[in-house]
Parts: structure tokens; C-alpha cells; sequence
């Protein structure tokens, strides 16, 4: 039987230290039957040429000029002119490992179509991996070992961009990389999630994700922290909020804030609440915050947690376990 062809969509900008390695890791792959659709977001080293000499030696290696500006116009570039009944996505800094598309690709044919197959991830880094990015690591790959990454969905990203494969049809039907919504990974997952496309289980590590200080993820502005946030709350809004309950922020740091700004804006009702005493009773934005257990008086809430530390989280999950309310029903963290 013929193997379904797999489109590997990569955009690249200034990576000509890593191209070498990432390319080299897909001609390796067990799974012959893929083309890789490479796409030059506007570099000004020596990536492009590095690329066009790949693509003259395999016919599977097809490179392009991005039209537009940016990731995401490179991404709808690179789908546009692939043909593969599956579609994945790799960083050209990154490494995959040699079974990486057979893996997800006998995942995909075992499971059929409204699902996504996912792998676990590792870090590596020449200047040895920060401990955030371990926990991420960690945390993520625990999600991914029982299939149950939408679980907690609004706490981070929890579909690894290089690291997922899905049907055509069904990357076509959640509309992805359209329109220009960043950070484009974590819209992608939530595309997935609103669209009821199951994560396959799985056990192996299939990429190796490149750490360094000039990563696009680290250094764009597109990535900030508050796109995250923003990100969150459209989907929230538009996926799991219930305007049978009474919506509540749980928490008056930066994120409390853009999200209290975004349902102002919005003209959405919401209470507000925190455990900081200094600010009990403050007025922000014509709101007066009260105290936590204020909570037990508000009249089915659904609460938006945004307090970020670690200890105080376990604490308010505690809370929440004693008032018998359940996740996304009644409240989701969103740090």
C-alpha cells in the first residue's frame, strides 16, 4: 500500500547554523513518502543558498521566497503549494528524530481523521536548558503521554508547534494560519481544541527543540506575554465562557489586568477578586476588587485565574476542590 504523503511545511529566517542539521534529520527519516515545503522569510546570512543546494540534490526539498512578512504568511505559503494528505510543521533550528513521521503518521492512519498526533519534546542547548524550559518540557510531555493536552489549555501552549500531524482536511476545516494571529502555535492548538480534534497518546520523544538566546520565540515581539494573554481570552470567550454564570477574575497582576481591559471593552459584567491584601478594596478601572472568599457569595461564577505563583496556585485549586467546582465549567487558570 502506498504511504499517504506527508507536506513538512518550515519557514526559516537567518538560520544557516542549523539548517544543515535540521534538513539532514528529515532525508534520515524512516518514512520516505513526505515533501518538505521551505520557505525564505526574508533572510539576509546565508540560509537561502545553504537551502537551494538541498533542493537541487532531492526533488522532495521544494524552496520559496516568502510573498508576505512573517511566520504566518510563510506557513499559509508553504500550504498552499503542498499536496500531502497529512501536514505537519517543523522549526528550521530544530531536529527531528528518525522516526518521527512514521510515528505520527501510523498514529494518524490507526486513529482516522478529527485527530492530531503529537510527540514528546526535548530541550537542548549548548548553554545547558533554564529551568522554565525543563518544567515546560516536563509538563507538557506529561499531557502528551495520556492524550489529555487540552486539559490545561489556557495555562500554555499544549501542542508543540514542530511536533504535531493532522489530516489535510482537517488542518483546512479550523481555517489554520488564518488570519495572522500570534503566537501562531498556541491559535493553532486552540483551533484544534474548539474543532474537538482528539490528541493521539504518545510515549516517544520525536523532536529535539533547539534552545538559544537569539530564538525567534524568545526575542519577537509576537511572543510576549501579553499576546498570550490576549490570545487566551478571545478563546475563551469565544469556546468555554458561559453567560449563564458570572464571570470572575481571580487575581489584579498584568494579566488580571489586560483580561479585566478586554472584558471592559467588550462590555462583559465580571467580578474581581484576589488574596492580596494591598489591594482588597482598591478600585482599578471602576472595579473595587474584593477578597477571595468573596467568591462563596458571587452567584455561579466561572473564574479566570491569573495568580502566577506556583504555591498559591495549589492553594487555590484546594479552594476551588472544597467548593466542588470543576474545571472549565467553573474556572480555568490561565498561568
Amino acid at each position: 500500500m502506498q504511504q499517504p504523503l506527508i507536506s513538512v511545511l518550515i519557514p526559516f529566517k537567518n538560520t544557516e547554523n542549523y539548517l544543515t542539521d535540521c534538513l539532514e534529520s528529515i532525508i534520515i527519516q524512516t518514512y520516505k513518502n513526505w515533501e518538505v515545503i521551505i520557505i525564505d522569510d526574508g533572510s539576509t546570512d546565508s540560509s537561502y543558498n545553504l537551502v537551494e543546494l538541498y533542493a537541487l540534490k532531492d526533488h522532495r526539498i521544494k524552496l520559496l521566497k516568502n510573498s508576505g512578512d512573517g511566520i504566518i504568511d510563510a506557513l499559509q505559503l508553504a500550504f498552499k503549494h503542498s499536496q500531502g494528505d497529512f501536514i505537519t510543521r517543523m522549526d528550521s533550528d530544530d531536529i527531528m528524530h528518525p522516526n518521527k513521521l512514521s510515528v505520527l503518521a501510523t498514529n494518524l492512519m490507526t486513529y482516522g481523521r478529527h485527530h492530531v498526533a503529537v510527540g514528546l519534546v526535548k530541550y537542548f542547548s549548548d548553554e545547558g536548558i533554564k529551568e522554565g524550559y525543563g518544567n515546560y518540557e516536563t509538563w507538557l510531555n506529561s499531557l502528551t503521554k495520556t492524550g489529555t493536552n487540552y486539559s490545561e489549555i489556557y495555562k500554555e501552549c499544549v501542542i508543540p508547534s514542530p511536533c504535531w500531524m493532522i489530516h489535510r482536511d482537517d488542518l483546512v476545516i479550523c481555517d489554520a494560519f488564518n488570519p495572522n494571529t500570534y503566537p501562531e502555535d498556541y491559535d493553532l492548538a486552540f483551533r484544534f481544541y474548539k474543532h474537538g480534534f482528539k490528541c493521539i497518546p504518545c510515549n516517544h520523544v520525536l523532536h529535539y527543540w533547539r534552545d538559544y538566546s537569539t530564538r525567534t520565540s524568545r526575542t519577537h515581539i509576537h511572543y510576549a506575554q501579553n499576546h498570550f494573554t490576549s490570545l487566551k481570552i478571545h478563546h475563551f470567550l469565544d469556546i468555554d465562557y458561559n453567560k449563564n454564570k458570572t464571570l470572575t477574575i481571580w487575581g489584579a497582576g498584568t494579566k488580571g489586568k489586560i483580561i479585566a481591559q478586554t472584558l471592559l471593552e467588550k462590555k462583559i459584567p465580571f467580578e474581581w477578586i484576589c488574596d492580596n491584601p494591598k489591594k482588597i478594596g482598591r478600585d482599578i478601572y471602576g472595579k473595587k476588587l474584593k477578597a477571595f472568599n468573596a467568591l462563596k457569595t458571587i452567584e455561579n461564577p466561572q473564574s479566570i485565574v491569573t495568580v502566577a505563583n506556583k504555591k498559591a496556585q495549589i492553594e487555590i485549586q484546594t479552594y476551588l476542590d472544597n467548593l466542588n467546582m470543576k474545571a472549565i465549567e467553573d474556572y480555568v487558570f490561565f498561568c
